[in-house]
């Protein structure tokens, strides 16, 4: 698996991952600079109805499906209403309750037919729940609001604002913010290329600080080092803003061109990658307590 990822140009970060919140499992709002985003694939927040649209639903299918009467429907109530009729006749006919004579026997195959049942209702119960709970981990598809505009100025809920003047939002997200981010996308790379831990621990919420340090971790034992050079970003536009209790959240998304290669750590000669400038866009989502700095809190490939 080391192998395959360092093969690849852009091998600095694998993937999507990290938290949004209660968002963290929902598609960002579409801007102009990623109309389509890939949802987050490794994070440490529990899947919720909160942040799982699709399990919102699931209590009224689960209800809608529940068997009814009093032995259910479906195959496994036809069969005990079958049989309990069955035994009645044959009891009129003299011959017991499905051919057993007397009390005990009809208390017995009673018995044994409810258990019989239970079980199969049980069995039917659960091949009905599997369609609902693999629906549910599926990534619900977000529609954006309200019309596109350049750089930094939407805010995928259908506010926009000239830059500088903040939004007309819950959670503002100003000018100086947006540069900070700016910044955040020159002080992140760099200090992943130079393996600075302090750095990024200062950057980075703790579950993004433990997935870099995990790659960090296999570029040591693979050999390698990702160089990351000439960052500049070329656009940008914020998709959503939002606050949750303390927490105020900014995702935005950044097309920036960088030279991405890697390189052996014994000689130096580049292994993968291009000296060349390449360009890439990514969500980053940013988040920041009340009177406390923005910290990266989720990468999201485009």
């Amino acid at each position: 698996m080391s192998l395959i990822a360092m093969d690849h140009a852009d091998a600095r970060r694998s993937g999507s991952f990290g938290s949004r919140g209660t968002r963290t499992f929902q598609a960002p709002a579409p801007t102009q600079t990623a109309p389509t985003t890939a949802p987050i694939e490794r994070s440490m927040s529990p899947r919720t109805q909160t942040n799982n649209p699709a399990a919102m639903n699931q209590p009224a299918a689960a209800n809608a499906q529940r068997p009814g009467g009093m032995f259910g429907g479906g195959f496994a109530g036809s069969m005990m209403r079958g049989l309990l009729i069955g035994g009645v006749i044959g009891l009129l006919l003299g011959h017991g309750f499905g051919g057993l004579a007397g009390m005990l026997g009809l208390i017995l195959q009673i018995g044994l037919a409810m258990i019989v049942a239970t079980l199969i209702m049980r069995w039917l119960a659960n091949r009905q729940s599997r369609p609902a709970e693999a629906s549910a981990r599926s990534p619900q598809p977000a529609t954006a609001t309200g019309p596109q505009h350049s750089a930094y100025e939407y805010n995928g809920a259908g506010s926009s604002a000239p830059m500088g003047s903040g939004f007309a939002s819950e959670a503002q997200v100003e000018q100086a913010d947006l540069d900070r981010f700016e910044q955040m996308l020159n002080e992140v790379q760099s200090a992943y290329s130079r393996e600075d831990y302090a750095a990024l621990r200062s950057r980075t919420t703790p579950e993004v600080m433990s997935y870099m340090a995990e790659e960090l971790g296999q570029n040591a034992t693979s050999g390698v080092r990702n160089e990351v050079s000439d960052i500049k970003l070329l656009q940008g536009d914020v998709s959503e803003t939002w606050r949750e209790g303390d927490d105020q959240y900014a995702t935005v998304a950044m097309r920036y061109e960088s030279r991405d290669v890697m390189r052996d750590r014994t000689t130096n000669d580049v292994v993968s990658g291009d000296m060349d400038l390449t360009e890439a866009t990514e969500l980053w989502t940013f988040v920041r307590s009340r009177n406390s700095d923005w910290k990266l809190s989720a990468i999201q490939e485009v």
